[in-house]
């Protein structure tokens, strides 16, 4: 698994987060962010494992990769 791998996994749950963050909650409504957001987690967690690092980094670095890649731009 790599980097990428989990920027790909972020993507999704992001774009299904921001299908249903205004509607009213129900079960079947947001189950596609759920899991998204489940896979996503999953993923970080056996990176780190994987990789020997701190989880909570992982997330922070891929969060920003996906929402604010023009402040890693050269």
């Amino acid at each position: 698994m790599s980097f990428d791998d989990l920027i790909n996994a972020e993507r999704p749950a992001l774009e299904a987060h921001g299908a249903v963050k205004n509607e009213p909650y129900s079960a079947e409504t947001w189950k596609p962010w759920f899991d998204a957001a489940a896979d996503f987690q999953a993923k970080v967690t056996k990176y780190a494992k994987e990789q020997g690092v701190d989880r909570v980094s992982v997330e922070m670095d891929v969060k920003k990769a996906v929402r604010h890649p023009a402040e890693d731009a050269p």
